[in-house]
């Protein structure tokens, strides 16, 4: 069995992004799954599922990733392996322009899971990553309203941050992810983002934190999305994923995971998961989260808004 599911990040998506948001999701599905049907593994298929939704700039990773409250552009990204519990991420790099593939490296190539900011750019750099600025003008343009609007009224202060997304719910936007199950049964989920916009500057939310906003098992794999902070309290991706080891069917796992999360510290997320039956599931407690999957057996990827 092959399957493949990706998100395009939970909030509330603007009118006019809603169209490209189910098209890049099915896009990025699409490329995942040809690439098993050519024969990839689960973990190449993984990663050119999320370098097609990093170099769509709809979504908040990559290149047209949101802007810290400074106007800096800061990312983070995970990937990880079920068979083996091997991971890859980074937090906080500049000037790259496929995080997730710096995330693979550091698997790869390195005795660690996580490198961020300073470190993981001159490791980028020494890998052969080219220098790329990733901030778009759409996205400039956002931050510089978006600012404006905080400054003008209540004094920032981060514990705040669920009251300003619900004043301004574009703040919350575009984080992604992608579960991929191959036909020797390995899974491999990914997850990339440039955080919740007017972030602190140096502010690494879940999406690195294997077991917060990415993990895998032999059973399993989650990617997450959200207000990164919320997320890692209840370390949502690996509840759902230990939901489904204790039997539990992904879609409802998926369910139960934001629900908990809803209930125990209020904040606003989403979860994919898949099985290694290729089962799928996914739930969110926002009103928008871009959701593609498909599975042998489907004739077409099926899209969710």
């Amino acid at each position: 069995m092959r399957a493949v599911i990706v998100h395009g990040g939970s909030g509330k998506l603007k009118q006019h992004k809603i169209e490209r948001a189910k098209n890049g999701v099915k896009e990025a599905a699409e490329a995942a799954y040809n690439a098993l049907l050519s024969g990839a593994s689960a973990l190449d298929a993984c990663e050119i599922g999320v370098k097609s939704l990093e170099d769509n700039p709809v979504f908040n990773a990559g290149t047209g990733a949101v802007l810290t409250l400074d106007g800096r552009c800061e990312l983070d990204a995970a990937i990880m392996v079920g068979s083996t519990y091997s991971a890859g991420a980074v937090g906080g790099v500049e000037n790259i322009k496929n995080p997730i593939s710096l995330a693979r490296k550091i698997m790869e190539e390195t005795d660690h899971v996580l490198l961020v900011g300073e470190g993981a750019k001159k490791f980028a750099n020494l890998m052969g990553f080219e220098e790329y600025d990733p901030i778009t003008e759409e996205r400039r343009s956002e931050w510089k309203e978006l600012r404006k609007k905080l400054l003008l009224g209540e004094s920032y202060k981060w514990h705040k941050i669920n009251e300003l997304i619900r004043r301004f719910p574009e703040l919350l936007e575009g984080t992604v992810g992608c579960v991929v199950l191959d036909d020797k049964g390995e899974i491999v989920a990914g997850t990339s983002t440039g955080g919740v916009f007017l972030k602190l500057l140096g502010r690494v939310g879940d999406t690195p934190m294997i077991g917060a906003g990415t993990y895998t098992t032999p059973f399993a794999g989650a990617s997450a999305t959200g207000i990164g902070e919320g997320i890692m309290r209840v370390v949502l991706a690996k509840t759902v994923t230990d939901f489904i080891q204790m039997g539990v069917p992904p879609d409802m796992a998926s369910q139960a995971g934001i629900r908990m999360l809803t209930e125990r510290v209020g904040l606003s997320a989403g979860v994919i998961a898949l099985d290694r039956e290729g089962n799928v599931g996914f739930s969110k407690n926002t009103e928008n989260m871009p959701v593609a999957f498909i599975k042998d057996g489907m004739d077409k990827v099926e899209v969710v808004i």
